[in-house]
């Protein structure tokens, strides 16, 4: 994996691990010559894994949509800051220059962008592994509703291992490293759906 696109919040929560651990995964990243390619802005986590990257001497691209470029949240610190129209040609950018997608916590704007990659997964508009990363079990009520969704019938067999969730970053990507694409809908027969 070259490049990874990083989900994160741009709020910064009062706990400061949240911020501590944004800068400690965008300096891991660089250190392990991964580039980062995240949401453009300079504010809360996702500054702060950008600046943990730019830091450690490590590529970041930035993607941000104009109406946030124009509201002056921009990171020009950025290896490469590319401003596209809106959300949807962001998502597809991250996608188009990443080998995978790593979420950390964050809000809607990030349960927006995980779900787009697992649900493009599961179609078969890419076949990258969708990481999930656990810190202090921030997303634990999440992946029990994976689960239950499971359970229930809503996310094929052959599907739910398309998130990768583990509580450490190392844990995470070697899970990711070793990433088999599943059968995507697009491939299966009628009898499969």
């Amino acid at each position: 994996m070259k490049r990874l696109a990083v989900y994160c919040g741009s709020a910064t929560p009062a706990d400061p691990r949240y911020l501590e651990l944004a800068e400690t995964i965008g300096r891991d990243l660089a250190g392990r010559g991964i580039g980062v390619v995240y949401g453009g802005g300079r504010l809360g986590l996702m500054g702060a894994v950008a600046k943990g990257a730019l830091d450690a001497g490590g590529e970041v691209i930035g993607v941000i949509p104009e109406a946030l470029a124009s509201a002056e949240v921009a990171n020009h610190d950025c290896t490469e800051l590319i401003t596209v129209s809106g959300m949807h040609e962001r998502k597809a950018a991250f996608t188009r220059l990443s080998d995978g997608f790593v979420t950390i916590p964050g809000g809607v704007g990030t349960m927006d962008e995980l779900w787009e990659a697992v649900s493009w997964a599961q179609l078969g508009y890419h076949a990258k592994p969708v990481g999930l990363l656990n810190a202090f079990g921030f997303y634990d009520h999440l992946i029990a509703f994976i689960h239950h969704m499971a359970a229930v019938g809503f996310i094929r067999p052959a599907h739910q291992g398309i998130i990768i969730a583990e509580p450490e970053l190392d844990l995470l990507l070697a899970r990711m490293a070793a990433h088999v694409p599943h059968t995507p809908i697009f491939a299966m027969k009628s009898s499969d759906l």
